[in-house]
């Protein structure tokens, strides 16, 4: 018997598959978000990221802001776009905040930032929201400021459920924004369903609300690691998706890839050109180098100039 069809085989190697273009134009200036501890894992970002990329930095209660500036510093040394978190509720005073402020500023050159209310149920201090800390003033010097958004509502703030107290800060931020010379962008918490997060999307806009959106979306990961980062977070009716697929015994023990949100919203995007989403926004929770992979294999090129033109 002739090996000749086996070898033919073994040896034929199946063109890769081209990027949706519609995905491609969608992941284009998308951002990404990193905590010091997992920031000491990277060798090189360079590795990882196109230089230009906004890399957010989470503060989580309890890091010292030596590590979180320190983190800055590195990352905007090797060519990147550096926004910090500034949670309202882990932030005891005034005083506090302008020293971190200055220790961004002045040791590693940060000009932008993610002004939120934070994940604690009791404030440390005197701040109980970004409103607050907006209102402060020490933000002036800063060119560009985003806002927390949360497509599928947030039960810390509207307790009753629905968004209504969430839409009134929005309304504020928005009159906000028209007072300030940054940029401004609302970066959301991820979900897992493109349609919810059309209809909020378009909510916003019927609301006057045109604060440039930048979604959330969680990059690769085991399934389990998802349903807990998303109970933990308080992911809404999304969460179904996950929970459907793990009554799926084909694709329990597969991980989850954010191919179907993204590509559904990016066909929306193409298709209504004035859609007020403007950027991906991904969190890493399955390793910043597994979504990394994910965007670079699904034509995702990121960096500042174009996330800058799209808001």
């Amino acid at each position: 018997m002739s090996l000749l069809p086996f070898l033919k085989r073994r040896d034929t190697v199946e063109p890769a598959a081209l990027p949706d273009r519609k995905v491609e134009a969608f992941l284009d200036g998308y951002s990404i978000e990193v905590m010091p501890r997992t920031a000491e894992k990277v060798e090189s970002f360079r590795e990882l990221l196109p230089v230009g990329t906004r890399v957010y930095i989470a503060h989580i209660e309890g890091t010292p802001i030596e590590d979180m500036v320190g983190t800055a510093k590195r990352i905007a040394g090797e060519g990147y776009s550096v926004m910090p978190h500034f949670p309202a509720r882990i932030i005891p005073d005034r005083a506090t905040l302008a020293d971190w402020i200055a220790r961004y500023q002045g040791e590693a050159g940060v000009d932008q930032a993610l002004l939120l209310g934070g994940g604690v149920n009791t404030p440390a201090g005197e701040y109980d929201s970004s409103m607050q800390l907006m209102e402060t003033g020490l933000f002036g010097d800063f060119k560009r400021l985003h806002i927390a958004g949360h497509p599928e509502g947030n039960k810390d703030i509207d307790k009753n459920g629905g968004d209504a107290i969430v839409m009134q800060a929005l309304a504020w931020k928005q009159r906000w924004s028209e007072t300030t010379d940054a940029d401004m962008a609302i970066t959301t918490q991820f979900c897992f369903e493109a349609d919810p997060v059309i209809e909020w999307a378009n909510r916003l806009s019927a609301a006057g609300i045109t604060i440039p959106v930048h979604i959330g979306v969680a990059g690769p990961a085991k399934l389990q690691t998802l349903i807990k980062f998303a109970i933990a977070c308080g992911v809404g009716p999304s969460l179904r998706v996950l929970q459907k697929r793990a009554m799926d015994v084909t694709k329990l023990l597969l991980p989850y890839e954010p191919t179907d949100v993204v590509t559904a919203l990016a066909a929306h995007k193409a298709a209504n050109p004035n859609f007020n989403i403007a950027s991906v926004h991904f969190f890493p929770l399955g390793g910043i180098k597994t979504n990394a992979q994910w965007a670079i294999d699904h034509g995702g090129a990121s960096g500042v100039p174009a996330a800058q033109a799209q808001g």
